[in-house]
């Protein structure tokens, strides 16, 4: 099976206008569709809005319960938004016999995601070890819940002003935005999250949040991996470039040279993210052309 027999929504909006739109059989652009990870790129937007409003300062320590008596309490926000907490984590999304998000998603852990989260032990020294982790997410997304109403800093903050009024964010039993995982919208309303992204935050986000986003963390990856800035993905096979992603191949790739924004919504296994980053590659190639 190619890739594009893997689509469910191709879209790609140049110049604040739709050049491209494809859809598979089924799905319409009414169709709301799943962010997986795409999501936690909304959750950075949130934790703007907290620097912003003064109530969470960026580079201080988390405010997490949990911590707050041992050497956890060390960890700042940044850090969680680099992914680089130094928390013990697995982001396994087949073996659940060691997977730490399945069990947070799915799993008994999934009435409280952030708590479960929070539970786990340094194994790095903080700010010294990227590893990608959806219950940093989640433990993000229960601060800024701490500190203001989520639902409503999305609707009238985020997803109000954008027109993205399809758009429906999920929380657990306890009321913690899944903001990992779990928002659901049409193509054309997660390209209108790219698109302020693109635009540099408008008046929307914070002076310097999206340049903060697409920065690359001063920890590096695994050599060959694909570099990290602040919960939102470089993505250098289109050099200036930066995305959402998620699991499946979904992706909000958002190109400021080219005034571009391409979203895809799909279903691509992990191993094939290479042809899925190939074909990315050649799309964005032919707008380049025109």
């Amino acid at each position: 099976m190619s890739i594009e027999d893997q689509h469910l929504a191709v879209l790609a909006v140049q110049g604040g206008e739709v050049v491209h739109e494809s859809y598979a059989e089924g799905v319409t652009a009414d169709t709301t569709l799943i962010s997986w990870s795409m999501a936690k790129s909304m959750t950075q937007a949130l934790v703007g809005f907290a620097v912003d409003d003064g109530k969470l300062d960026l580079h201080g320590p988390a405010p997490v319960p949990e911590w707050a008596d041992d050497e956890r309490s060390a960890i700042t926000v940044d850090q969680l938004l680099r992914m680089c907490s130094g928390l013990r984590w697995c982001e396994d999304y087949v073996d659940d016999r060691v997977s730490d998000v399945i069990e947070m998603l799915f799993g008994e852990a999934r009435a409280d995601m952030a708590g479960f989260a929070a539970g786990f032990p340094l194994e790095h020294e903080p700010g010294t070890v990227f590893n990608y982790s959806s219950g940093t997410t989640n433990i993000l997304a229960r601060i800024v819940g701490d500190l203001d109403d989520v639902e409503a800093l999305l609707r009238d903050r985020l997803f109000g002003p954008l027109g993205m009024t399809s758009a429906e964010p999920k929380f657990d039993d306890v009321g913690t935005f899944v903001g990992s995982s779990y928002v659901y919208a049409t193509a054309r309303d997660f390209a209108r999250f790219g698109q302020l992204y693109l635009d540099g935050g408008r008046d929307i986000l914070p002076t310097e949040w999206v340049d903060y986003a697409r920065t690359e963390s001063p920890v590096p990856v695994e050599p060959g991996e694909q570099p990290y800035g602040a919960h939102w993905w470089l993505f250098p096979d289109v050099p200036g470039s930066f995305a959402a992603q998620g699991y499946e191949g979904q992706r909000t790739l958002v190109v400021p040279d080219l005034d571009l924004v391409v979203v895809r919504l799909g279903k691509t296994p992990a191993e094939l993210k290479p042809d899925l980053d190939a074909w990315l590659v050649a799309l964005v190639d032919d707008l380049r052309r025109g």
